[in-house]
């Protein structure tokens, strides 16, 4: 009975005992060692399989955190515009004001010798009591002449230090703008360096992430995201190149169609610019960004605009949506941070973003905010 009991009691094999030698001491040692390492490895592959499902966002991942950081970067590049803007202008106004401070301590000099010229003569001929001077004259009516000529030249004395008490005021004035405007300068200089160093940082982040694509999953993501130079794929090369150089004369109709001489010249300007890079910061000839773009096309029509995007909005009407025309500023965004030039069938001409030519694109392409028609 007692050896049946044993016999039955007797514990069942581990199927880990074939692999470790029986089931003594040493061999459950080794099979819980043995249970060890599976586990562990089953754990690591399972965080390895995690961390590089963590560190390996999907294409469609990446092209949108491709775009959010350029459109960022979008409003960095604005943002320096306006800051860079302001500074060539403090600079400008800098330089007038130190011209206009040398030339107006330049008359103050000369006023000052003047001053001191007549102060030198009134001390030399008042320095004798006047009734000696008659007495000891050969001629007191001379004497008396000279008198007056002395009394309308101390009038004279007068107005001088009081014309140089005036001119000491306006240089005193022009040299208080003039540090005014270093210091303004050097606050915008600041902001400049501050929003390049976000811009800089936005578009290496961007880099970065496309560099985990593969070449086809980038060239599938452009190809998506509407790159092409022009109608055809084609531009002509040339900064200046005639509208009939693009196929099926896309260009010429779009200025046929401009509701102004002005818009047809800025809309034949931006065809001419097709498939020019863009570069953060340009304003041309060889490379644009968006405002920097629009603001050449629309000087070559004969207007001036503003170089930022949340400045052009404002040179002209706004026009609605439904009742668009070729050479109208379309802009993008909450912000107002992209704009491009409307050339017709809900086309637009812009300069996108780093890696991608000044193009052709649907106004759908981006969150449409409002349109203005420069005048």
């Amino acid at each position: 009975m007692t050896a049946t009991v044993a016999s039955h009691r007797k514990p069942r094999q581990h199927p880990l005992a074939a692999l470790t030698g029986g089931g003594s001491r040493s061999a459950r040692t080794a099979r819980t060692a043995a249970t060890l390492a599976l586990a562990g490895a089953a754990t690591a592959t399972g965080f390895e399989g995690t961390a590089q499902a963590a560190h390996r966002p999907t294409p469609a991942q990446v092209k949108d955190r491709v775009d959010a950081l350029y459109q960022e970067a979008e409003v960095a590049t604005q943002n320096y515009n306006g800051a860079k803007e302001s500074a060539d202008t403090a600079r400008e106004e800098l330089s007038r004001l130190q011209d206009e401070a040398a030339r107006r301590t330049r008359k103050l000099n000369a006023a000052r010798t003047d001053l001191g010229t007549l102060a030198a003569s009134q001390y030399r001929s008042g320095g004798v009591d006047p009734a000696v001077r008659l007495l000891l004259s050969a001629d007191p009516q001379r004497y008396l002449d000279g008198a007056a000529v002395l009394e309308r030249t101390g009038s004279h004395q007068a107005t001088a230090v009081a014309g140089y008490a005036r001119r000491l005021g306006s240089v005193r004035q022009v040299r208080q703008r003039a540090e005014e405007t270093v210091e303004r300068l050097a606050d915008t200089e600041a902001k400049l360096k501050k929003h390049r160093v976000t811009v800089v940082h936005k578009l290496g982040a961007a880099e970065e992430l496309l560099h985990r694509l593969t070449a086809e999953q980038r060239q599938r993501m452009a190809a998506r995201d509407g790159a092409r130079s022009g109608p055809g794929h084609h531009r002509t090369g040339r900064g200046d190149g005639p509208l009939d150089a693009i196929p099926g004369g896309a260009g010429a109709a779009a200025a046929a169609q401009a509701p102004s001489p002005r818009a047809a010249r800025a809309v034949a300007f931006a065809y001419s610019a097709l498939g020019k890079p863009y570069v953060w910061g340009a304003t041309g000839p060889s490379a644009y960004d968006c405002s920097g773009l629009t603001q050449a096309a629309w000087k070559a029509g004969g207007v001036a605009l503003p170089r930022t995007t949340y400045t052009q909005i404002s040179s002209g009407p706004r026009v609605n949506r439904s009742q668009l025309a070729p050479g109208d500023l379309v802009f993008f965004y909450s912000g107002i941070s992209h704009v491009g030039l409307y050339v017709g069938n809900g086309q637009m001409i812009h300069a996108p973003h780093p890696g991608a030519p000044v193009r052709i694109a649907p106004i759908d392409q981006m969150p449409f905010a409002a349109a203005t028609r420069p005048a």
